[in-house]
C-alpha cells in the first residue's frame, strides 16, 4: 500500500517536516515522487522509519542510525529482536526504579524505615541491569562468569559516596576525552590523563585490575558498535578508537 507524506506523517506519529529532513540527509527516500511533486511511500519505507524511530528512542543520533541502516549485513529481523532485547532491559530499569520510588514514599510518610544504602539500591540495580542486558554475554565470555558476577556484587554493594564518585568520574572521562581528541594525540598527557581516569572508573566496579583486561575492554570499545556508538556520539567520531589507542598506550599493549 503507497502513501503520501502526510498519511505516512499521521501514521507514525511524526511531522511531514521530519520525514523531509530524514529524505534530504538521506535516511528515508520516498518510493518514488509523484508527477505533482508529492513524496510517496511504500511498505519497505515504512519498515525503514520503524527502524528509524525505534533507534531514536533507544538514543541513537541519526548519523549512526544511518550507518547502521546502511551496512551490507544489516538483518531488520536482528535488528527487532536487538530492540526487544533493549527495550526489556528499560523496562527492567523502570521496575526497579518505581520499586525504588514507592519505598521511598512509604519512607516519607513514616510507614517503613529505609536505610541510606537502600535509597540508591533502584539505581545500582538498574545499572546492573542494564549491563547484564547489553553486554552479559560478552562480558563472561571474555572475562568469566565469577568475574561478572564479582563485579556485580561489588556495585550493589558500593555506598552512597563511592556510587556518586564513580558517575562523576564516568562524566569526567567524557569531558576529558573531548579535548584529548582536540589535542591529538593518544600518547600525549592529555589522552594518558583520560586512559589514568579509565582505570580509576573500572576499579570502581571491577574486583581487580590488570593491564591486559584494560587493553581488552579497549579493544572491545571499538569492535563493538554499542560501545563505539556510545563514545563517538558523546565525544566525537572516532573517540572509540582514540580511547582504544591511549588505553593501548597506558597499559604497554600498543602493537
Amino acid at each position: 500500500m503507497e502513501m503520501t507524506i502526510q498519511k505516512l506523517a499521521r501514521l507514525a506519529g511524526v511531522s511531514s517536516r521530519t520525514l523531509r529532513y530524514y529524505d534530504e540527509m538521506g535516511l528515508l527516500k520516498p518510493l518514488r515522487v509523484n508527477s505533482a511533486g508529492y513524496r510517496i511511500y511504500g511498505a519497505a519505507q515504512v519498515d525503514r522509519l520503524q527502524q528509524i524511530l525505534f533507534y531514536r528512542e533507544l538514543g541513537l543520533e541519526l548519523d549512526r542510525i544511518k550507518d547502521v541502516l546502511e551496512r551490507p549485513d544489516f538483518d531488520p529481523k536482528s535488528a527487532l529482536k536487538a530492540h526487544h532485547k533493549a527495550l526489556l532491559e528499560r523496562r527492567r530499569q523502570m521496575d526497579a526504579l518505581i520499586a525504588n520510588v514507592e519505598k521511598t514514599i512509604a519512607y516519607q510518610e513514616g510507614r517503613m524505615e529505609m536505610s541510606d544504602k537502600e535509597k540508591f539500591e533502584g539505581f545500582k540495580k538498574s545499572m546492573i541491569d542494564s549491563n547484564e542486558a547489553r553486554y552479559g554475554e560478552e562480558v563472561r565470555a571474555k572475562y568469566g562468569k565469577e568475574t561478572a558476577e564479582a563485579s556485580n556484587k561489588k556495585l550493589q554493594g558500593m555506598s552512597e559516596a563511592e556510587f556518586n564518585e564513580a558517575q562523576a568520574l564516568s562524566e569526567a572521562i567524557l569531558v576529558k576525552l573531548a579535548e584529548a581528541m582536540a589535542a591529538g594525540e593518544p600518547g600525549g598527557a592529555l589522552a594518558q590523563e583520560v586512559a589514568d581516569m579509565h582505570k580509576r572508573w573500572l576499579c570502581s566496579y571491577w574486583p581487580t585490575y590488570s593491564g591486559e583486561a584494560h587493553a581488552g575492554l579497549a579493544t572491545m570499545y571499538v569492535e563493538d558498535e554499542r560501545f563505539t556508538a556510545f563514545y563517538d556520539d558523546k565525544c566525537g567520531e572516532g573517540a572509540a578508537a582514540f580511547l582504544r589507542d591511549a588505553i593501548h598506550i597506558y597499559t604497554g599493549m600498543t602493537k
